[in-house]
């Protein structure tokens, strides 16, 4: 168990601790001088049955709120220390509004400086400290009156032996989910290297394992692990830990990293969460700069409301945090916001979802979404999670929401998992066969407004149905159509197997002519008059016959009346993507230079690959989509 102080400045918290470990947690020489505590302390306290209760000693300055919030982030027991002769303080107060924002619901009362004050006094104190914590969680909290100077005080051995019942009695956390520590500290120790120290927030490591160094994504190897002050192979969540790491400088991590399982978080900007507003501070206007301690990071971010305009005081809403360089966090984890001049705290509350996004966020299906992350978070298992996901989710996506590893993470019966490109996701079968028939929906509508063309592009047809689909997801849906014959396929075109043509023997032998023509003008075919008048056939009957020959694959329809031979577009398809290789875009000029033909026919050509999804434009120059089918031809 991990039990963190709190209260306000020159209070005897760090006294306390000395008192009931041993341990002066006062190492710097500043604050031995001044007397007071600048940084965060540690300390550990043996107990009978071998286990070890681990303390974390927090400044009470007002100016050192940061560091405070950081140490009593990870603890699982809070130990409220409030001088007699003081009573109720400023800190006092913030300090318990950011324990129960924090969630910390089991706590001890220390009142200390007992032999300063008389009788009355210290009744009178009491009477505040009941008051004050009588609306709080830790409204039982026993209180212990004490001298904290002195080890063998009653009221110091009372508070020793309660808590090592307290730890007893407290069932731990579990260690089977992906592991993150948060880091306090870092330091190099000679012989050994640089030593990063935290309070493990979930799973375990052992030495020897890779961990990621977050946000920056450097991978290290655990070369030896300190848990509870003791040598061993292994830490656990709930235990404070000193993680010697081999590979990496002291000046490449900081306070506000994490050391993480590489499958447990991912680096954003961006963080929707839920926000509890204190009642004091006023309303907030829509992306106010606020100060978010999250994890032991201390960063400004952007407070954008996703319900409604104003963050109001005393009330909760859903927030997105805005960030100007990459965060991490886990669904779940706490966190605390202060104004624009970390002057006061305004609030606090848990991470909903650690990589939100820039777009749609205030949509009624991303609100869903962000609830069915609550609904999971409360115990609902991810049932609604993977309801509220009708384009499936990432395996990876699913491993970092739930904090497990994937074999751990129980999967409803009628969840289908796929296999695309290196990654796998799991989607609900309803939600599968809904995307086949949008699929198949959007394909009907495409063959409605353009008759003539022989089909759609994959890429194409994948943002005019399910845009935002993952890519891979998308080319299993395309092969599972066709597999099932939903879909047929010609050359790169994707149609529906009614959508073909039939030639008449007349219609035949005119398409024999006519595409030998074509293919023998190259890169500047003859157009539909000129093909008529060769065959000495109508026009309209050519164009007929032409655009059959389009859907059948065999030409292609640039503009109106002017069709090119498929291999004649596919070398232009393939100048065009060695031009895109080589110079990132490519304009109208160097394309024109590079196929030899005028500026007009450069642009007709240019504009067709754009309308078949080959290319997209980009000002006065041409993109290759790399999403498109046409790139196995080109």
């Amino acid at each position: 168990m991990i039990v963190g102080t709190a209260g306000h400045i020159d209070h005897g918290k760090t006294s306390l601790v000395r008192a009931l470990t041993g341990v002066d947690t006062d190492r710097l020489k500043e604050e031995k001088a001044r007397g007071i505590s600048i940084e965060l302390g540690y300390a550990y306290l043996p107990l009978s049955g071998g286990e070890v209760l681990g303390f974390v000693d927090v400044p009470g300055h007002e100016r050192l709120i940061h560091t405070m919030v950081a140490g009593v982030g990870g603890i699982d027991f809070a130990l409220l220390v409030v001088a007699a002769d003081d009573g109720i303080m400023p800190q006092t107060r913030e300090h318990l509004a950011i324990l129960e924002l924090l969630g910390v619901d089991r706590a001890a009362v220390a009142l200390t400086k007992i032999d300063r004050v008389d009788e009355a006094r210290r009744s009178a104190v009491e009477t505040q400290i009941a008051r004050l914590l009588g609306s709080t969680p830790l409204s039982g909290a026993p209180l212990f009156a004490l001298v904290a100077t002195a080890a063998d005080d009653p009221g110091v051995v009372s508070l020793r032996s309660y808590l090592e019942t307290a730890a007893a009695e407290w069932p731990g956390r579990s260690d089977g989910g992906l592991f993150r520590l948060a880091v306090d500290r870092v330091f190099t120790l000679p012989g050994h290297g640089t030593v990063a120290t935290g309070t493990v927030r979930a799973g375990c490591v052992e030495v020897g394992d890779t961990l990621a160094l977050m946000p920056s994504g450097m991978t290290v190897r655990v070369r030896n692990i300190h848990a509870q002050n003791r040598v061993s192979p292994v830490g656990r969540a709930g235990q404070r830990c000193a993680v010697n790491l081999a590979g990496i400088d002291q000046a490449a991590l900081k306070r506000g990293d994490w050391l993480a399982d590489p499958r447990a978080l991912v680096a954003s900007t961006r963080i929707d969460v839920r926000l509890r507003r204190l009642a004091q501070g006023g309303d907030l206007p829509k992306r106010t700069p606020v100060h978010v301690h999250l994890g032991t990071e201390h960063r400004v971010a952007y407070a954008l409301a996703l319900e409604g305009d104003e963050l109001r005081a005393g009330s909760e809403t859903r927030v997105q945090l805005v960030f100007d360089a990459p965060i991490c966090a886990s669904p779940g984890d706490a966190f605390i916001v202060r104004d624009a001049r970390a002057v006061h705290t305004l609030g606090g509350g848990v991470v909903i979802d650690p990589a939100a996004p820039a777009r749609r966020r205030q949509s009624p299906e991303r609100l869903r979404f962000l609830s069915s992350i609550e609904r999971f978070l409360k115990g609902e298992g991810i049932g609604p999670l993977l309801a509220e996901a009708p384009e499936g989710m990432s395996l990876s996506e699913l491993v970092r929401i739930c904090g497990r590893a994937a074999e751990r993470i129980e999967l409803p019966k009628e969840v289908r998992r796929i296999d695309a490109e290196g990654e796998r996701f799991v989607i609900l079968e309803a939600h599968w066969r809904a995307l086949r028939e949008r699929a198949l929906e959007a394909l009907r509508r495409f063959h409605r407004e353009a008759p003539d063309e022989p089909g759609i592009d994959r890429g194409r047809w994948r943002r005019m149905s399910m845009p935002r689909a993952s890519a891979g997801l998308w080319r299993v849906l395309v092969d599972d159509l066709i597999e099932q014959r939903s879909v047929s396929r010609s050359q790169h075109w994707l149609h529906l197997p009614e959508h073909c043509v039939a030639l008449s023997d007349s219609e035949q032998r005119l398409a024999d002519r006519l595409s030998s023509s074509i293919a023998r003008g190259g890169f500047d075919p003859p157009w539909v008059r000129d093909l008529a008048a060769a065959a000495r056939a109508p026009e309209e009957e050519v164009r007929r016959v032409l655009r059959k020959c389009a859907v059948e694959g065999r030409v292609y329809q640039i503009v109106r009346d002017l069709f090119y031979d498929r291999e004649r577009v596919r070398e232009l398809a393939r100048v065009l993507k060695d031009l895109w290789e080589r110079y990132g875009a490519v304009e109208a000029a160097r394309y024109r230079d590079a196929i030899r033909l005028g500026r007009k026919r450069t642009i007709q050509i240019l504009e067709f690959f754009d309308r078949v999804g080959y290319t997209r434009r980009r000002l006065d120059a041409r993109i290759v989509r790399t999403d498109s089918s046409w790139q196995d031809g080109a």
